[in-house]
């Protein structure tokens, strides 16, 4: 279907709070406020007609050869389209301040300042917002010539927009049109409050270049916490901005993406909704803004996950279930929103998520390894919340699950839950030690090296020479690359380097790495899917420790130019290249980071063996 901009056409600007995507032509085509899991304000990415979207942008009908450019500011989660014509060169930035302080509001500001440094041009603007996806009406209230309120009745939200020229009404939607001549400069503003809330006012054209200038220099200050000074240092900065504009300031709690619905495949039914704290993407995003040097991110999660475990018990009786709202709240039923025609007709659209419901073992082993990290495991409170979850673990990890990739295909028992399994006892064990804290060190210990005896007894495939995906398949899985990170393997155990070899030979396609085989291994989901950037980069990692550094640099090379224009990855690729997924994804950017470190340190090991070598170009297909 046409009408759609491709899902790698987007920017994201946000506020720590919520976030909304900027298309490379200047529409705000996803925003949810207040909070990143609200329901949606525009959502046009999802249904072109019933989504409702806001554009702000150069009008260039007039104007042949005219091109238009989107960029960061360096540094920074200030957006930028740049329109140059030949009639006038200008820009619209778009940025969101963030939010003072960790206490939740409604107040949110999408600001879009337009300037034009040479010449002329005519601008356009248009807001057409369309409350709780699409399903609410709301009226047009005129403040005067220049503000308007869009309220939506029944939902206890409001938007204020301000602009610069008269505001038109389209119905109860609102357009404008002006143009501004070099040195120009003009603001529109859209606020969003809760219902009986006073509406902010106006902003001045100096209020808002204070607010730009606070926002470009919260990132660059942010980013001086960072200790990476490595060989893909802007790509890592990006991906680390990225997570934490996932990251909800009030909690701590980062989300899996900013949105929701993006489908696997294009008129497939593999479209999730990612807005939500996973258990496992959340430990591992923590683990790479550690690694970089933010503590205090990291600090915040753990205290978030030491409330989950504090709260008591699930209904079935586990510590922990695999995900929850960003402030904690653990129900996420799962609609299907049957209005809204999907991206691209990419059908069902869903809000909410079932799979919250499902049994994944492996999520300890991920919290451990985050718990494992801080360095206030000392504290009292931290320590029983720690241990209670690992005695219920030492009676419970022996059983079936759903998974990593949270397939809908039944219970097996998944060699990676056991793998994490592994890490949470060994983790435990370690700890307890560390800070001479009460524990059955004797039976974690037991368990500890039961688990390893059944993953090489039960989990290795002689057939495939490697390990399986589940103890009755002979299908691999990509989810094991991370055995040598988390300590299970040594990168250079034969039994590794065959598993390796057998991944590369199967579910690795020009770098590319797809989780595992559908066909092979029912997940019982229609369709197929693209490959999995978060495997992509695993496999780099994977690589780079395994001593294969030239055939490792050259496959983060190639990963690195599926990034969109300005740095980021959806969830998978496809066939052609193109991003598919939800977007911007955490899983990938973590993992960026964690193959660029690996490969920063195993470089710098080889170079300081050796020297560099003058002119040592990676060839395509050197190994």
């Amino acid at each position: 279907m046409t009408g759609y901009p491709p899902i790698a056409d987007h920017g994201m600007v946000g506020d720590l709070q919520t976030a909304a995507l900027v298309a490379a032509d200047g529409t705000i085509d996803w925003w949810c406020t207040p909070r990143f899991d609200s329901p949606s304000v525009f959502a046009s990415i999802l249904d072109r007609e019933r989504g409702g979207d806001c554009r702000f942008s150069a009008d260039l009908r007039g104007e042949s050869g005219a091109t238009i450019r989107q960029l960061y500011l360096s540094g920074t989660a200030v957006m930028v389209n740049r329109y140059l014509a030949p009639g006038g060169v200008g820009e619209v930035a778009d940025f969101m301040v963030p939010v003072e302080g960790t206490a939740p509001t409604t107040r949110h500001r999408l600001v879009r300042v337009a300037r034009v440094v040479r010449g002329s041009l005519p601008f356009t603007f248009s807001c057409r917002p369309r409350f709780d996806y699409g399903r609410a009406p709301h009226a047009l209230d005129r403040t005067d010539d220049h503000a308007a309120v869009l309220r939506g009745p029944g939902t206890d939200l409001h938007v204020q927009v301000t602009a610069p020229a008269v505001l038109h009404a389209d119905g109860d939607d609102l357009t404008a049109d002006f143009t501004l001549a070099a040195g120009e400069v003009a603001a529109v503003v859209l606020t969003s409050v809760a219902s009986g809330e006073p509406a902010p006012a106006p902003p001045s054209v100096d209020g808002v270049a204070a607010e730009l200038e606070a926002c470009r220099a919260f990132w660059l200050s942010w980013l001086r916490s960072s200790t990476y000074r490595g060989r893909w240092y802007d790509m890592v900065n990006r991906s680390a901005i990225t997570l934490k504009l996932l990251t909800y300031a009030p909690t701590g709690a980062p989300i899996a993406a900013a949105t929701m619905g993006l489908p696997e495949q294009i008129g497939g039914e593999r479209n999730w909704d990612y807005r939500y704290t996973w258990i496992r993407d959340a430990s591992l995003s923590v683990r790479a803004l550690t690694d970089l040097g933010f503590a205090e991110e990291a600090d915040a999660f753990r205290h978030w996950l030491r409330s989950r475990i504090e709260a008591g018990r699930t209904p079935s009786g586990a510590p922990l279930q695999i995900m929850y709202r960003i402030d904690g709240d653990p129900h996420l039923t799962e609609e299907v929103l049957d209005h809204l025609e999907g991206y691209a007709g990419s059908s069902p659209v869903r809000a909410g998520n079932a799979a919250a419901d499902q049994v994944q073992l492996d999520i300890y082993g991920e919290a451990a390894d985050a718990m494992a990290r801080g360095h206030d495991m000392g504290d009292i409170r931290g320590w029983k919340a720690f241990s209670d979850v690992l005695d219920w673990l030492a009676d419970h990890w022996d059983r079936p699950d759903e998974g990593i990739w949270e397939t809908r295909g039944g219970q097996k028992d998944f060699t990676y839950s056991r793998l994490m399994t592994w890490v949470a006892f060994d983790r435990g064990i370690r700890l307890a030690a560390a800070h001479s804290r009460p524990a059955d060190i004797a039976h974690w210990t037991e368990v500890r090296d039961t688990v390893f005896r059944q993953i090489v007894e039960r989990g290795w495939s002689e057939q495939r020479q490697a390990f399986a995906q589940h103890y009755d398949t002979e299908v691999l899985d990509a989810s094991l690359l991370l055995m040598p990170r988390v300590g299970f393997l040594s990168p250079t155990d034969p039994a590794w380097l065959s598993t390796l070899d057998a991944m590369d030979r199967e579910l690795v396609s020009d770098s590319l790495v797809y989780r595992y085989d559908p066909a092979a291994s029912p997940d019982g989901l229609r369709g197929s899917e693209g490959t999995f950037n978060l495997c992509s980069f695993l496999y780099v990692e994977a690589l780079a420790r395994s001593g294969r550094l030239h055939q490792a640099r050259y496959a983060f090379d190639k990963m690195l130019t599926y990034a969109n224009h300005v740095g980021l990855f959806a969830e998978e690729i496809g066939p052609s290249g193109e991003q598919l997924g939800n977007f911007p994804q955490a899983f990938t950017h973590l993992a960026l980071i964690a193959a660029a470190m690996a490969l920063d340190e195993q470089l710098d090991r080889a170079e300081s063996r050796s020297g560099p070598r003058p002119g040592s170009a990676v060839l395509p297909g050197e190994a």
